[in-house]
């Protein structure tokens, strides 16, 4: 089981370009919060990073930072840099024809690549959420993140048919690249983050077991003995990379697993249930109202009611 592969696929984190950013001289602004994981690869010159209340975090050509959604942040051409807002205006326009945001007072010295990572929803599990600040890395850590870099920055400089879906898949390789150094790179950081965890053997073990087989009638002391350990140990691995236990850790994920069965399928309830792990639609039925507030049948209506009104813009019927 490919613990990372299979929590992106199931969170639905999907990439895209946000902007390029070319500055140069003094220019410095903030960034509007997004719901999206932020992924700042700078291509060429240096950009300060500038998150409120900690030090600037100098990123320098080669490097790249990873922020978590809704993560309130600057970037600038200095530690000092006076900030200015976000030119809303013109980031639409480079969203709109792949133009790039000019920043500054001279000519571009600086590029920075600006990437999106949105995660689905109606998937509680917080993959792409550190909490300890940024994730960064250098150049000299990351060769093959570099080379790949220079092959987006090689098709973003001559677009040509299926550019854009070439662009796309560099995005989401950029994003595994990214974490594959990071945990390599960095032990010890970011503890009590999903992707912290994988660090830990102990728990990165019993999510694969987890992952692999949701619906298995797991225990603290069977999970324990798939992966070797004592009850003890899982216990006291898992609250301390992630802050809650196997046996919660498990229910949010069915109900993640479920959530995204429940939209996306017409598969009964019924069948939903024992696919997760629940003996019984009625002990499904009751898990999943504690989980999202109301009972799945009621959260299959209202999501797709929802998703009915998005496309065509009437209002669901009550």
């Amino acid at each position: 089981m490919d613990v990372l592969a299979e929590a992106l696929r199931v969170s639905g984190a999907r990439g895209a370009l946000g902007v390029v950013l070319k500055a140069g001289g003094a220019w410095g602004l903030w960034l509007d919060p997004h719901p999206a994981a932020a992924l700042h690869v700078v291509s060429r010159g240096t950009m300060w990073l500038h998150l409120p209340g900690a030090e600037p975090l100098r990123v320098r050509a080669g490097d790249a930072v990873l922020l978590s959604p809704g993560t309130a942040h600057g970037i600038a051409g200095g530690p000092g840099a006076a900030m200015g807002p976000c030119d809303r205006k013109a980031t639409a326009q480079a969203l709109t024809d792949g133009s790039a945001v000019h920043l500054g007072s001279t000519p571009g010295q600086t590029e920075v690549l600006v990437l999106r990572y949105e995660q689905d929803p109606e998937v509680s599990t917080p993959v792409l959420t550190s909490h300890g600040g940024p994730m960064h890395i250098t150049s000299g850590e990351n060769a093959q993140l570099s080379k790949t870099v220079e092959l987006l920055v090689a098709e973003l400089a001559r677009p040509q048919i299926g550019t854009t879906a070439a662009v796309n898949s560099i995005v989401d390789l950029l994003l595994i690249q990214f974490v594959r150094v990071w945990l390599a790179r960095h032990p010890g950081k970011q503890p009590g983050s999903w992707l912290g965890a994988m660090r830990d053997p102990v728990v990165r073990d019993a999510l694969a077991c987890l992952h692999a087989r949701p619906e298995h009638p797991w225990s603290t002391e069977s999970l324990a003995a798939a992966t070797a350990v004592s009850r003890t140990t899982l216990s006291r691995h898992f609250r301390s990379a992630l802050g809650q236990t196997p046996g919660a850790y498990l229910t949010q994920w069915r109900m993640d697993l479920a959530s995204v069965r429940l939209r996306d399928t017409d598969e009964p309830v019924e069948s939903i249930s024992g696919a997760v792990g629940y003996a019984s639609p009625h002990a499904f039925s009751r898990a999943f109202r504690r989980a999202r507030g109301i009972p799945p049948g009621e959260y299959r209506a209202r999501l797709r009611g929802t998703r009915q009104q998005a496309v065509t813009g009437s209002t669901p019927a009550p």
